[in-house]
């Protein structure tokens, strides 16, 4: 695993990605509140984290923005599946200890050499600072341009 991003570097993408959301989300509805119930927002917001990354070469806005990106254990270009199980099961896995494999994640993110979590072991994915390789160059230097 090749160049992989820091704890504070990631947690800064989620952040980032939190405050785009929420910006745009509230622009178009009108509602910068939080709301107790699940809404359609809800729903737009899963959409973004497990759709954008399988199609912009595992950047979300707020990773392109701090020049972190998703790939595969072995730093091939991620699949839905992948993020999926990154994502989703992770997430729920984090749901079901009440937060204690998200704390056990975050020290795993900053104490272990290859900077994996939990949501990473179990999505066969890691975080790199590394950019596109060549065969990805192409669409990727026309999203720089």
């Amino acid at each position: 695993m090749d160049n992989p991003a820091g704890f504070w570097n990631r947690v800064g993408a989620r952040f980032l990605d939190g405050f785009i959301l929420a910006g745009f989300f509230g622009v178009i509805t009108g509602e910068f509140v939080v709301q107790e119930s699940f809404t359609v927002v809800d729903v737009l917001s899963i959409f973004y984290a497990l759709l954008l990354p399988p199609i912009w070469h595992g950047y979300t806005l707020g990773r392109r923005a701090l020049g972190n990106r998703i790939v595969k254990a072995d730093g091939a270009e991620i699949t839905f599946i992948n993020i999926v199980l990154r994502e989703l099961v992770g997430g729920l896995l984090y749901f079901v200890t009440f937060g204690i494999a998200l704390v056990v994640s975050a020290f795993m993110v900053g104490l272990r050499e290859d900077k994996r979590g939990i949501h990473d072991l179990i999505g066969g994915t890691y975080v790199t600072k590394n950019p596109p390789d060549d065969r990805d160059r192409t669409e990727y230097d026309e999203v720089q341009a």
